[in-house]
């Protein structure tokens, strides 16, 4: 009997600490503005971010831009579009996907991927922009082509 009410209970807790931390990971940015006020705040251990609370931010911050050539022309190509994963979606970007995609050592599989993808385009470049400070010096960037396709 001791067993089953100490099941009922974890139960009872886990269910209530999701739709907990649910609500307040939703709170500010979809819920206030669906209701067009201020919700109460539930002052457990719930971060202002919500789920970016296990990710590390950095002071320094770098990411990969993927530019389609045609015709002497460049056109960026949005990250969300290299992908079409819908389990990625977000992460593609933000969490290093791309990043791990797009580096030295998987050049060459990246770039079949690429002209697969994307067909209208002649060749690709990846190019890495990076800041190196972005609190003391938030417009210090320097770029970087890391490699092109060579179409």
């Amino acid at each position: 009997m001791m067993k089953k009410l100490r099941n009922k209970f974890i139960t009872v807790f886990v269910i209530f600490w999701c739709l907990a931390f649910h609500y307040e990971s939703v709170r500010h940015f979809y819920l206030e503005p669906l209701f067009g006020r201020p919700l109460p705040k539930i002052k457990f251990l719930f971060p202002p971010a919500g789920w970016i609370m296990f990710y590390q931010v950095d002071k320094a911050y770098g990411y990969i831009r993927i530019f389609g050539m045609k015709e002497d022309q460049s056109y960026e190509i949005d990250p969300h579009e290299v992908f079409r994963v819908r389990t990625i979606g977000f992460d593609n970007i933000h969490r290093g996907v791309i990043n791990a995609a797009a580096s030295q050592r998987n050049s060459r599989a990246f770039c079949q991927h690429l002209r697969k993808r994307f067909k209208d385009f002649d060749d690709f470049k990846i190019l890495y922009t990076y800041y190196p400070d972005f609190i003391a010096e938030p417009y210090a960037r320097y770029q970087q082509l890391l490699y092109g396709c060579g179409g």
